[in-house]
């Protein structure tokens, strides 16, 4: 009797064992499609899911995977091969625009110059402002299928923030003027270095100024930290929060804004991504506060 009980248990024993072998292989071989399957979708490649184990249903799983990895390589293809050709489609657009628009400009300068009725001046300067504004929005469609793009070369080099927002400030100051802004700027005395594309962060300023001469009341801080947080912020009570929500979206545009193209903090977001920053926008008791922050990478 004691002799078929110990047989039992020995069968027991390795049944058990057995089982814990095939638990041991099957944890592995998930493990390894996980790991796989998330590989590929960071990596654009065509190796496909192998597993070392024989196992015929965990076999059979990496196979459907692979399947809608094939599915999933192929849709990803068309959506790259589609996207480059709109962005390129609409970059030479834009560019052939410029032309006709110059010489609309031109002959707009010689009608100015000419003698003519109170009406025909009333309907040119109407024919100037719009011709301007198309013109606008033409260049900042350039300039964003160019970013978008990545076809401007970033050259990366160490850069005091400081001095740049000091020089784009200095360069909307006829703009700033005009509208009665006195910018309130804070900064620390010891230079924010980063090292980013110069160019890159000027334009980034360059557009976020343009946005305060579009919504402020009148006022405007702008405030640097030495952890490389540069906010603006202004009165903006023809604002709302829903349109403060949209404002980094491309072409949106706020019916109070004069000559808004609906690009200039959509430019601005694709920039800051570009150079591994972050830019948000806040909107409270009739304050619109748009924060960049550059991380000491």
């Amino acid at each position: 009797m004691e002799k078929w009980l110990w047989v039992l248990i020995g069968i027991m024993g390795m049944i058990i064992i057995a089982l814990s072998v095939k638990i041991f292989i099957l944890q592995k071989a998930a493990k390894e499609i996980e790991t796989a399957f998330t590989d590929r979708l960071i990596t654009d490649t065509n190796t496909l899911i192998d597993i070392s184990t024989g196992d015929q249903y965990m076999r059979g799983l990496a196979n459907a995977v692979n399947i809608q990895l094939r599915k999933l390589r192929a849709q990803r293809h068309r959506f790259m091969q589609g996207d480059t050709e709109l962005k390129n489609a609409v970059t030479n657009i834009s560019h052939d625009l410029r032309t006709p628009l110059t010489a609309i400009c031109g002959y707009l300068d010689l009608l100015e110059q000419e003698d003519k009725p109170e009406t025909v001046k009333r309907y040119l300067e109407i024919i100037r402002n719009r011709t301007e504004i198309l013109a606008q929005l033409t260049e900042e469609l350039f300039r964003y299928s160019v970013i978008v793009s990545n076809e401007e070369k970033a050259v990366k080099e160490p850069v005091a923030i400081g001095s740049v927002l000091e020089e784009s400030i200095a360069a909307f100051y006829t703009a700033l003027n005009e509208r009665g802004i006195v910018p309130d700027i804070q900064m620390p005395q010891e230079k924010v270095m980063r090292t980013l594309d110069r160019s890159t962060l000027a334009r980034v300023f360059s557009n976020l100024l343009n946005n305060a001469v579009k919504y402020s009341d009148g006022d405007l801080h702008i405030t640097l930290s030495g952890t490389g947080e540069i906010t603006f912020a202004n009165t903006a009570s023809t604002l709302n929060e829903v349109q403060v929500g949209r404002l980094f979206d491309r072409f949106y545009t706020v019916e109070a804004a004069r000559k808004s193209t609906g690009l200039g903090l959509a430019i601005a977001r694709t920039l800051i991504e570009q150079i591994n920053g972050t830019i948000s926008a806040k909107y409270e008791n009739s304050r619109l506060s748009i924060c960049i922050v550059l991380p000491d990478t």
